[in-house]
């Protein structure tokens, strides 16, 4: 688990982190505003790109090899950019970095899952998201310090190195489970690519990464400019936001795990982020005492789901095809949300309302929370063999 967490932390830093080194970039290679865009993005289109591959690679070879390989390519795609003085070459060497560094999404998550039993898993699977929030704050902080003291070249140097040193990793110590934490007999036995089930869920989980792109974009720039607060305080309160994201994924893996169902718990999150949304969305011109708070629960409950839905397309899966599932998953949610961060600067830009953005963006979970309906259905259906075959009852 701690190699899956060092793995993904790597690809978090590089997919996330760079943002932090945005008006340094800005002014070595003289880019307006939409180019930064470009730049930041290059990273997540490349690993859209290939994340479906890995994941097939990572059910035909093992965990080991993919996130070895993957990683160590995505090292030397960051180091050659660090070298280069034209923005275009930059954005394409990133690209090459993503591309590479997202066999760790996939094959990580599917070696926690193989190291766990279902009763176990929530929590594993948990605690490996929370590395995504964790690595992209720490190369938030890391990042513009290192480029200060000594360079943006430095700086894409030490996040070189993080990925190599998850490369080395998981080499060196990455193996296969002990006997014994197989749990797959409530798995469907359909291609990952043909089971309706699985596309349901990860549609429905990129409805739900739009409240994520959007809080995580907007929040700063929204307390900032239409509120009037320090940027300082703003960053504090998104930096609050994504370590109570990350806490919580831990938190709903581990009632997930007690439940024994993965389906409900983000159902009702998806509810809950709805009423928090439109509660956002009334509150915009409230007291800050009322406004901050509420913003950091929405956020939260923007962050904290994601272990569930992983957990859920790998058992829904499989361990033969968890990664697979695990890489259809993280494709689809990439292309559902890729426009929800323009979809809602643009309803700001155009209505010159945050209230209407907020509230539109509540409209959102809402369909999630109604299109997984019949996957609770489902979920229980795969868990009868299970049961039956252990002589108990679903608990």
């Amino acid at each position: 688990m701690g190699i899956g967490v060092l793995a993904q932390g790597a690809l978090a830093a590089l997919q996330h982190g760079l943002s932090g080194l945005a008006p340094m970039l800005r002014s070595d290679f003289r880019l307006s505003l939409p180019e930064v865009g470009l730049i930041l993005a290059a990273a997540n289109w490349g690993i859209m790109s290939t994340l479906l591959l890995w994941g097939r690679l990572a059910d035909r070879y093992g965990e080991r090899i993919v996130i070895a390989i993957g990683l160590s390519g995505s090292s030397l795609a960051i180091l050659a950019a660090s070298f280069v003085q034209a923005a275009d070459a930059f954005v394409a060497w990133l690209f090459l970095a993503g591309a590479l560094g997202s066999a760790a999404s996939a094959a990580s998550g599917r070696a926690v899952m193989h190291w766990f039993t279902r009763a176990e898993r929530g929590l594993a699977l948990g605690i490996r998201q929370m590395s995504i929030p964790l690595g992209s704050a720490v190369a938030a902080v890391a990042l513009p310090l290192i480029a200060a003291a000594a360079g943006v070249g430095s700086a894409l140097v030490a996040l070189a190195g993080a990925a190599a040193l998850g490369a080395l990793c998981a080499g060196l110590w990455l193996s296969s489970p002990p006997d014994g934490t197989s749990d797959s007999a409530h798995a469907s036995h359909v291609s990952p690519l043909k089971d309706t089930s699985l596309w349901r869920l990860a549609f429905c989980a990129g409805l739900l990464v739009c409240s994520q792109v959007a809080m995580n974009g907007f929040v700063i720039i929204f307390l900032a400019e239409h509120r009037g607060v320090d940027v300082g305080l703003a960053a504090v309160v998104l930096a609050i936001i994504n370590v109570g994201g990350g806490v919580g994924r831990v938190l709903a893996g581990r009632l997930s795990d007690i439940t024994g169902r993965r389906v409900p718990p983000i159902r009702s999150q998806a509810l809950f982020m709805a009423v928090a949304l439109i509660s956002s969305a009334m509150l915009v011109n409230a007291p800050l005492v009322l406004l901050i708070p509420v913003l950091i629960i929405t956020g939260t409950l923007a962050i904290s789901w994601n272990g569930l839905a992983m957990t859920a397309a790998a058992e829904m899966a499989g361990h033969a095809r968890a990664g697979t599932a695990i890489g259809l998953q993280g494709t689809v949610i990439r292309l559902v949300s890729a426009g929800a961060g323009i979809a809602f600067g643009f309803i700001v830009e155009q209505t010159g309302s945050w209230s209407m953005a907020f509230a539109a963006l509540g409209v959102l979970p809402l369909a999630s929370y109604g299109l997984l309906a019949p996957l609770i259905g489902e979920e229980e259906r795969r868990l009868i063999p299970t049961t039956a075959s252990a002589g108990a009852s679903p608990p």
